[in-house]
């Protein structure tokens, strides 16, 4: 039997066969005309200039919904901000967490379901490939919203402060540190946020900063009163509208009653392979 027999040239006992159809694919080898024609219309020929679909949703209202792969889509990272909480009496409310997973694979035209919950709802924020379920804490009291373990990084959200002068509202978490704790009536706090999170609000009621969704960027400052935003996310309030910051700032202490903001946010990002969170390509492209 001579070379020619072989697919590609390469003598071996598992068949050599082209992995196309985009220009980033292999086709290792030596290969005649006629086969890189057949493979092509076979559609598993690597083409110049053929690259792959690149794209990505944003979901930052409040709901249930589903997205759908498109076409030659078979990998995603994703990134979630769990809701914070609004503030009440003389406690203000936690951060939410953030989260997110690299690579996953997913079916071009297959449905997938995520959560994106209001504020002070406790809900986690969540999206569902197959039969996993990728989800990131929300909370319902000062205390921070946890980030859990079904994701590849991230950060909890920080403590909600507390006192009559007006307690701060936590930070929302980071993509590589926690929120900042906010005021607190003994002194304690407001501190800023680490790994792009956002930073406690400070006394006079101030509201924790939120964190944005195109990757790792500066970490929010500590409340003056109002908590910086992490990572391009938005200030918290001040005062008697002390709201905290999108996405998953919590409120101080009279502050995110019908405001709107510190809910969760899911941010999708493709292709998964070559775009990756918390860094890596997370822009807008």
């Amino acid at each position: 039997m001579s070379i020619k027999d072989w697919l590609g040239g390469v003598i071996t006992d598992v068949p050599v066969v082209p992995a196309g159809p985009y220009q980033d694919g292999a086709a290792s080898g030596v290969w005649t005309l006629d086969q890189a024609a057949d493979y092509t219309r076979q559609g598993i020929w690597p083409i110049a200039g053929n690259v792959l679909p690149v794209g990505q949703s944003a979901y930052i209202t409040v709901g249930t919904f589903s997205w759908v792969a498109p076409t030659d889509v078979t990998s995603i990272s994703v990134v979630l901000v769990g809701s914070g909480k609004q503030g009440g009496g003389i406690t203000a409310g936690g951060g939410g967490s953030l989260g997110y997973k690299n690579n996953i694979t997913v079916v071009p035209g297959t449905s997938y379901t995520l959560v994106v919950p209001a504020i002070s709802t406790g809900t986690a924020t969540s999206i569902v490939i197959g039969a996993t379920t990728y989800s990131v804490g929300s909370t319902n009291s000062n205390t921070a919203g946890a980030r859990g373990g079904s994701t590849d990084g991230g950060g909890d959200g920080g403590t909600g402060g507390n006192g009559a002068c007006g307690g701060g509202g936590g930070g929302a978490g980071g993509y590589s540190g926690n929120g900042g704790s906010g005021y607190f009536s003994y002194g304690a706090g407001p501190n800023a946020g680490s790994g792009g999170g956002g930073g406690g609000g400070g006394s006079s009621q101030g509201g924790g900063g939120g964190v944005g969704l195109l990757g790792e960027g500066s970490s929010g400052a500590a409340g003056s009163p109002g908590g910086g935003g992490g990572s391009g996310g938005s200030d918290g309030g001040v005062g008697n509208a002390g709201n905290p910051g999108d996405y998953g700032g919590g409120g101080g202490t009279t502050g995110g009653t019908g405001s709107g903001r510190g809910k969760g946010a899911v941010r999708i990002i493709w292709p998964g392979d070559a775009r990756s969170f918390p860094s890596t390509r997370t822009g807008d492209e």
